[in-house]
């Protein structure tokens, strides 16, 4: 692997960690630190990325032979499945990595963005948008629409297709195009339509497209196509990568424990021991916990959240509520909730969260866990604190959301604001915005009313109108 590609700094010891694991890593940077601390240091970087992809022989394998077949001319799509934290993102990190002589492009879904249409695709296709105008003049039309480039009717679903199809493929002319797509189970119902077309639809034009799918769960736009089930590590490999990650010397029924709960899950092995003490897993994995994986590890990314400062936690539930990543827009909202600046220090600290001109969680459930920790009185108070700072005149819907986010009682001035917001949804912010606006609206009306109606509890994330 090479450096260069995540320009983050080498994380150095800290006195009172704990015995560092092999080649100077803590335990608190988890298996993700392991690829961005080989990335960053040459000196013992093939032992560390080794551990990294402990267990992954079969899928390095396909995932080189998938490359080679691009070099070659050829186009490849492979749909990664697996439950969370099996280590898909991972593998789509080595994609990017072994891929130097090709041009990479990503994105991710996020969950609070399914209702927006073409978020995913906006994230994949904007470093290729100078590539548009050459497309024939109706599909660079509806990417430009579909993108808030231009003003124009709303495109409709096969134009959108056809010219992502057309610009992959010129773009893949002049070098072969990676596509990676992390986190596909929360795309947005158009780039899903969109992606799969393309993914159907490629022959021999040089691009590859790899996506990340989260089990278990449905999705009937990727079906079909190439997959490859990506399982927990064996028991050997389960309990290599757990020895490397905690301190000290554990005894082997504990260990066996430890792997048989875990299913072998790398991101288990890893994030479900931390804040266990020394006793704990000396006499063992506590009690058994039947709760879902991921739950088991929101649980875990909440037991973190809770260590942290009250005001680094208040600066964590705004980045969560907001989920554009915009840093500055962030930065305003902080500003107006009367964060520090410092507060972010202790979030980075902990590896929960990375600060730069896109604010990122480390993981999609520490996004969920510190948004369903929060109290619904804060969580009133970031969404306030967002609309406040969205500007009225740029994104009128985004800021009525987050005021109706932040109603608490009879807000008939919010519903308006919805309504008219939805009224004026035309172009790419259409018919799903329309209705998602109008859904919130009439919620707010019936509260209003006196009627009740849905509120974001604290096992709801707040969704987002589609653009």
């Amino acid at each position: 692997m090479r450096g260069g590609s995540h320009p983050s700094e080498s994380p150095a010891p800290i006195p009172g960690q704990g015995p560092a694991v092999p080649g100077g890593l803590r335990r608190r940077d988890g298996l993700r630190g392991l690829i961005r601390y080989v990335q960053t240091r040459d000196q013992n970087g093939a032992d560390v990325m080794a551990q990294a992809l402990r267990g992954r022989d079969r899928e390095q394998a396909v995932l080189d032979r998938l490359l080679d077949e691009v070099r070659a001319g050829d186009s490849r799509v492979l749909v990664l499945r697996g439950e969370a934290g099996v280590g898909k993102t991972v593998l789509l990190d080595y994609v990017q990595e072994r891929a130097p002589d090709c041009r990479v492009v990503r994105a991710a879904g996020v969950e609070s963005e399914m209702e927006l249409a073409f978020a995913v695709l906006h994230q994949l296709c904007a470093p290729l948008v100078n590539s548009v105008e050459r497309l024939p003049d109706p599909q660079s039309d509806a990417l430009s629409t579909a993108f808030g480039l231009g003003a124009g009717t709303a495109p409709d679903r096969y134009t959108v297709g056809l010219a992502v199809l057309g610009l992959l493929s010129e773009v893949a002319e002049e070098q072969p195009l990676i596509c990676l797509v992390d986190d596909a189970q929360w795309l947005d119902q158009a780039s899903a339509q969109a992606l799969a077309f393309v993914a159907r639809r490629l022959l021999a034009e040089s691009v590859a497209m790899v996506f990340s799918l989260r089990e278990p769960g449905e999705d009937q736009d990727l079906s079909g196509l190439p997959e490859l089930t990506v399982t927990g590590l064996s028991d050997a490999d389960a309990r290599a990568l757990l020895e490397s990650v905690v301190p000290g010397r554990l005894d082997e029924r504990v260990q066996d424990r430890i792997v048989a709960e875990t299913r072998g899950n790398p991101l288990a092995l890893v994030e479900l021991t931390r804040g266990l003490t020394a006793a704990e897993l000396a006499g063992g994995f506590g009690r058994p916990d039947t709760r879902p994986l991921a739950n088991r590890l929101e649980q875990s990314f909440h037991r973190q959240l809770r260590s942290l400062p009250d005001e680094t936690q208040l600066l964590l539930l705004t980045v969560a509520a907001e989920p554009v990543g915009d840093a500055a827009l962030l930065r305003r909202a902080s500003e107006q909730l009367g964060i520090s600046a410092g507060a972010a220090l202790p979030a980075e600290s902990s590896g929960l969260i990375e600060f730069g001109a896109q604010v990122r969680f480390r993981h999609p459930l520490v996004r969920a866990a510190a948004y369903r920790a929060a109290s619904s009185p804060d969580r009133r108070r970031v969404h306030s604190a967002l609309a406040e700072v969205t500007d009225p005149d740029a994104d009128p819907g985004r800021r009525a959301w987050h005021r109706a986010y932040a109603a608490v009682g009879p807000e008939e001035s919010v519903a308006n604001e919805l309504e008219r917001s939805a009224s004026q949804a035309h172009g790419r912010v259409r018919y799903r915005r329309r209705t998602a606006l109008r859904r919130r609206a009439g919620s707010v009306e019936r509260t209003a009313a006196g009627q009740g109606g849905p509120a974001p509890g604290p096992d709801c994330l707040p969704p987002q109108p589609r653009e």
